[in-house]
Formats: structure tokens, sequence, C-alpha cells
């Protein structure tokens, strides 16, 4: 899009005023201190029942990043030598945040605030994320002592675009759960501006709060889980009723074209849809019935594939294959890397 100055101008106003407060509320100073209490309770009890250690991390632009670590490593368990690094939504903090869900799985977890959040200094603008994300990565290997094998990165909402960051610059890291996120911000920003803005918002996007989580994920090759909400009325372009607005399906669906593009041809595309389309397990389970998916045969296929050739994303299996076929390893592939119909979780 062509933009004058006096578009460049406003642009940066927009993005540098209320435009990163919308997006990221919980940088917000009102909003910190009406959560003050809630934050410290939930802080003094990650320290106190779970041991956890509080540090706090500077960043390559000088951002001070409050993070907490729970190690779980001489419990016993199989699951303490994994750590698992949170990364937040945009009103989410690591007191109060995402952190329980693998701390009660019996993981080591570190979680860290972005940048303006609670006790981390500074702006959560892209960059000074993804710093912040690299700090926080660094600080596992180099003084927690975790191999990059040996990590999982789980995030919530927004926090999927450092979490997309984090294993498209750490390839090596084990695998990722991306919970409520999306693709990509644009769509999300025009769904709430004037038509009118239309080209001022896409600029200002673009310019400034380019959060292109989809185009940083397909240069990952390791496994991906990705958690759609019902109902989630945040990352929908319409309503929360209308599942296919979930950007969370154009999130999988550009995944998956990128790693499977001989599967994901038009009709293999429609059989995802009609699949992402299902509002309830039963519906779900008839559509999945309706293609007759072999599991075991999409496994043989998929594991003699990756046999023969071991090769890195995007594969051609498919290439030779039926349209029967292609439509049932595309519902197969997106059934193994996506949850969904899991309610919000409850606001405490």
């Amino acid at each position: 899009m062509h933009c004058n100055l006096p578009c460049h101008i406003v642009s940066f106003l927009i993005a540098h005023s209320f435009g990163r407060r919308i997006l990221y509320p919980g940088s917000v100073y009102l909003l910190q201190r009406a959560m003050r209490p809630m934050l410290q309770q939930g802080q003094a009890r990650l320290i106190e029942e779970c041991e956890g250690q509080r540090n706090k991390l500077v960043a390559c632009d000088g951002n001070e990043i409050d993070t907490m670590f729970v190690d779980r490593r001489r419990e016993e368990g199989l699951h303490g030598q994994t750590l698992v690094i949170c990364c937040e939504g945009n009103a989410g903090f690591y007191e109060v945040g995402c952190m329980n869900t693998p701390l009660e799985g019996g993981y080591s977890v570190l979680g860290w605030n972005h940048p303006g959040f609670a006790g981390s200094t500074g702006v959560p603008f892209p960059q000074n994320e993804a710093n912040a994300m690299d700090v926080v990565i660094q600080f596992a290997v180099h003084k927690l002592g975790f191999q990059l094998s040996d990590i999982v990165v789980y995030a919530w909402s927004i926090g999927g675009f450092t979490a997309s960051w984090a294993v498209m610059s750490y390839p090596e890291i084990q695998a990722l759960v991306l919970d409520a996120s999306f693709d990509d911000l644009l769509p999300l920003a025009l769904k709430v501006m004037p038509d009118s803005w239309r080209p001022l918002v896409t600029h200002t996007v673009r310019q400034y709060m380019n959060l292109n989580s989809a185009e940083q994920l397909c240069k990952y090759q390791g496994p991906v889980l990705l958690i759609r909400r019902t109902k989630d009325e945040i990352i929908t372009t319409t309503g929360p009723e209308d599942i296919m607005s979930n950007r969370g399906n154009n999130l999988l669906l550009k995944l998956l074209q990128f790693r499977y593009p001989k599967v994901m041809t038009d009709d293999g595309v429609r059989a995802v849809r009609a699949w992402l389309a299902a509002s309830n397990p039963v519906e779900e389970a008839a559509v999945y019935s309706s293609y007759e998916v072999d599991d075991d045969w999409c496994v043989s296929v998929l594991q003699s594939y990756k046999t023969e050739r071991d090769v890195f994303f995007p594969w051609s299996v498919g290439e030779d294959m039926t349209l029967e076929g292609r439509r049932q390893l595309a519902l197969f592939l997106v059934r193994n890397n996506f949850i969904f119909h899991c309610p919000p979780p409850s606001t405490t």
C-alpha cells in the first residue's frame, strides 16, 4: 500500500499511543494497579509453594524481563527434565497465567512477563518481544542448564508470536504448543476498526505491529500442537459463534499447506474445512467417519515416506495418491495437529 508522509506520521502516532495499549492491555498502568494484589499473591504462591526462583534478565535492548523458574529436575517422574517456557496472552502475567498447566503436569517451568508488564520494563512492540524471548531462551540454556532439545514452548493467544519466533530462531527446540493463537494480526485489527480506516490500519499493523505468527511457524520443522477454543471472542473475525472465523483455523491451514502441499490440495482443504466446521465432538466424528479415514494406513504412509526420504518440510507425500487417499491423509493430519471444542479457561 502506498503511504504518504502524513499517513506515516499518523500510523506512528496510532501505534505508539492507543494502538499498542489496545493490543497489549496488560501494559496499561491502571490495569496493573488493579491487578497488583492478585499478582503479588500469585508470585508469593509460586515462590513459597512451588519453590520458584525469580530472576530479572536484561535483553539486548536494555529492557529488564521479569521471570519465574520452577525446577522439577530432582523430583520423581519423567517430566521434570523437560522445561516448558510459557508465553502469556496480551493481558496475561506469569503470576496468574498459563504456568499452572505445565506445573500440574510435573514439568520444570519458566514463565516471563512481556516488556512493560508488571516487573518487566519497556514496551511490547514486536522487536522488543522477540528480544525478550531471546534472553529467556539464552537464560534457560546457559544459566539453567537445559538443552534446546529438552525445551517445549507453550503459548496462549498473542504469546503465539513470541513462541513461533522462538522455534523459528531456535529450531532444535523439542516442540511447540499454541493455545487460542492466531495466524496474523491484520484481520483481527480490521474487524474492530471502521472500513474507511482500512488502508491506515493495514499500514500501521504491517509497519509497527506485524505479528506474523504463521509465517514464523512455517520455518519450524518440529512437532506442533494447536488448540482452538470454542466461542472465542478475541480471535474470531465475525463472532464467537462462527467457528470458521476463528483465526486458529487459518494458522492450522497455513501450517499444513506448507508442510504437506500435495495433500492439502483443494479437495484436501475442503475436507479439513468440513472437519473444522463441526460444532461438537459428535459432528467431528461424523465428518471423520464419512471420509472413511484409515488411521493405520495414514500412519504407515507417513512413516514410510519419512524413513525413505527423511527430508525437511515441505514433503511431497500425496503426490501420486488417489483423491480419497489425499482426503483421508488431510483429515488424519489435522486431527493429530489440532485439539478443539475446548471451552475458554475460566477466569479466577
